[in-house]
């Protein structure tokens, strides 16, 4: 079970090492998280970066690397698209944009993480049941 301040595992130790257990990856969460970041408007990946610290991404969780991947991994799948923009003043930069197939795959995160939503309740109201 991890701890959620720290992620921090009980069942792995409570080191300093951040636990590797299924529950506390957010690696596939930050697809849905980009995609409707980008759909509230196109932005490059330093804008994303910030916008996802809503989210919780930050911290150790935000790794630029792991936004960049998952970004060029959409694109490859045809999800988003980009364009240079060199509008602005410094080196060219990247536009990110939701395609239709990325607003479709957004629509069918939504319908999971709603079910995610109602069976974690279900869990909660249990789990507080029992005084804990």
């Amino acid at each position: 079970m991890c701890n959620d301040d720290r992620d921090r595992c009980h069942s792995h130790g409570s080191g300093a090492q951040r636990c590797d257990c299924e529950g506390s990856r957010v690696e596939r969460f930050i697809e849905p998280c980009l995609l409707l970041l980008l759909l509230e408007r196109p932005a490059h990946g330093y804008d994303l970066m910030e916008r996802l610290r809503e989210f919780g991404f930050d911290g150790e969780d935000q790794d630029p690397g792991m936004v960049y991947r998952n970004l060029r991994r959409l694109e490859h799948q045809g999800m988003v698209e980009s364009e240079w923009d060199t509008s602005g003043p410094g080196p060219a930069k990247r536009l990110y944009q939701v395609t239709p197939e990325g607003r479709d795959l957004l629509t069918a995160w939504g319908a999971v993480i709603t079910r995610n939503v109602a069976t974690l309740k279900k869990f909660l109201e249990r789990y507080e049941a029992l005084g804990m």
